[in-house]
């Protein structure tokens, strides 16, 4: 039976289905794609930045009152907003650039609480290529389309996949040696490492128990907002390194994400290659 959309999850979902026709007509003329360069390895493309637009105005016509935080056109709206759309229009650009049919929409939504906290409180991430809709509610669980989503029940590092994003050329050694570390360490105990290349996806894959874990550095916002609240739903654990409670706000965000056996295992061995860069160590961002 077809689950039931609450209004907003509706409006959500709608929003990144009208971008993804446009997007996917793109990936399939990617040669064609005008593409600029931000730096090595950050692409920007005329689809993203269509993409955006296309969100932002079937978000706002919806929620008019809503602020936003958007990889391309930054923040918006009041300073003091009580709901606000957290959204990346193309999470994996390198992969669309390069043909590779990993990529997807995220829209995160948090609301500012009445002592002043912030909270997640729903998330849409859409992989058109492969017509996974992943999505969430505060509450009401996490699915992948109209399947309820659970993390995995492994126990075993040995038996265990994670997934994590690599450093690359604009990266700074603060980033890389951290992450060198972690990845030392962490790969003589595990049944694999994999990085597709969309930290978005590789929230839900955690959600959706295909990933036993994943861990990242230094993560924007809107990377992550939705992610994280899906992991949580389907009864995942997700934190900083130093097992601080993470909500995607304003600035960068270090992200530890597992099932609930996992978790605490792989955020010990992240903090303790962190300790290579103590800018890193000494403060979670």
């Amino acid at each position: 039976m077809p689950q039931r959309l609450s209004p907003i999850m509706t409006v959500m979902q709608g929003a990144a289905q009208k971008a993804a026709r446009r997007l996917l007509r793109d990936f399939n003329e990617v040669e064609q794609l005008q593409v600029s360069i931000k730096g090595p390895g950050d692409f920007v493309s005329q689809a993203d930045i269509r993409a955006e637009v296309t969100i932002r105005e079937e978000l706002a016509r919806a929620r008019p009152g809503y602020a936003f935080l958007m990889e391309e056109s930054g923040a918006s709206g009041s300073d003091n907003w009580a709901w606000r759309w957290v959204v990346d229009p193309l999470d994996g650009t390198t992969n669309f650039l390069h043909g590779m049919p990993h990529w997807a929409i995220s829209i995160g939504l948090q609301k500012r609480l009445p002592d002043g906290s912030v909270e997640l409180a729903a998330g849409v991430v859409y992989n058109p290529a492969g017509n996974e809709l992943f999505w969430a509610e505060k509450g009401a669980g996490a699915y992948l389309n109209e399947r309820r989503l659970r993390v995995s029940a492994r126990r075993e590092m040995l038996d265990c996949v994670f997934s994590t994003g690599i450093p690359f050329a604009i990266s700074s050694p603060q980033k890389r040696l951290p992450f060198a570390r972690t990845l030392g360490a962490l790969m003589p105990q595990v049944a694999g490492i994999r990085r597709f290349g969309s930290a978005a996806l590789d929230l839900c894959w955690v959600a959706a128990g295909r990933y036993d874990g994943f861990w990242e550095l230094g993560l924007k916002p809107w990377d992550c907002a939705a992610g994280i609240l899906m992991v949580r739903e389907a009864g995942g654990f997700v934190t900083d390194p130093h097992n601080a409670e993470v909500q995607a706000m304003e600035a960068e965000c270090h992200v530890v994400a597992a099932n609930t056996h996992m978790h605490p295992k792989l955020r010990e061995i992240v903090l303790a290659g962190m300790s290579a860069a103590p800018d890193l160590a000494h403060g979670a961002a």
